[in-house]
């Protein structure tokens, strides 16, 4: 496999993690009525948005053809937001236990193929560690979220 296949199909892993991330927060602000936890999933569906266009430009700079959409088990796991979002008594705090759950995997995800044999060229490896680095924060402030709701 070459070397720009190999970049591309690590970049491809986190690019569907996004995709899965920012449908997973617009479908939490749907379920959802506090207008501040509003604004919150808005900006991190945004950010998550943002992180996905600038892996599909460093996929495209490498002659590789970027992922389309997110994974099967991105879709479940929304699902499964919903579903305990309905059935549970408080649905913020049970989608923000969600939110940080699926926070926590993708900051698995990227400290993964970060820390991996892989070396990536300076701007990836910059580019990585800015997310990795954004997803962190949004970890903490989910957590300042769930102590204001529960």
């Amino acid at each position: 496999m070459k070397f720009t296949e190999k970049i591309s199909n690590q970049l491809n892993e986190l690019l569907v993690k996004n995709y899965d991330a920012e449908k997973g927060y617009l479908n939490a602000i749907d379920n959802v009525e506090d207008a501040n936890l509003k604004m919150f999933f808005k900006r991190r569906a945004s950010e998550r948005s943002d992180f996905a266009k600038e892996l599909r430009t460093e996929i495209q700079l490498y002659g590789e053809v970027p992922e389309n959409s997110g994974s099967f088990k991105g879709t479940m796991h929304r699902n499964w937001m919903t579903l305990k979002a309905t059935l549970t008594s408080n649905n913020e705090e049970a989608i923000l236990e969600e939110a940080l759950r699926g926070e926590k995997a993708s900051l698995d995800e990227y400290n993964e193929i970060i820390n991996s044999d892989m070396v990536f060229p300076p701007s990836i490896d910059t580019l990585l560690n800015k997310q990795k680095d954004a997803i962190q924060s949004a970890i903490n402030t989910v957590k300042v979220q769930e102590e204001l709701v529960s």
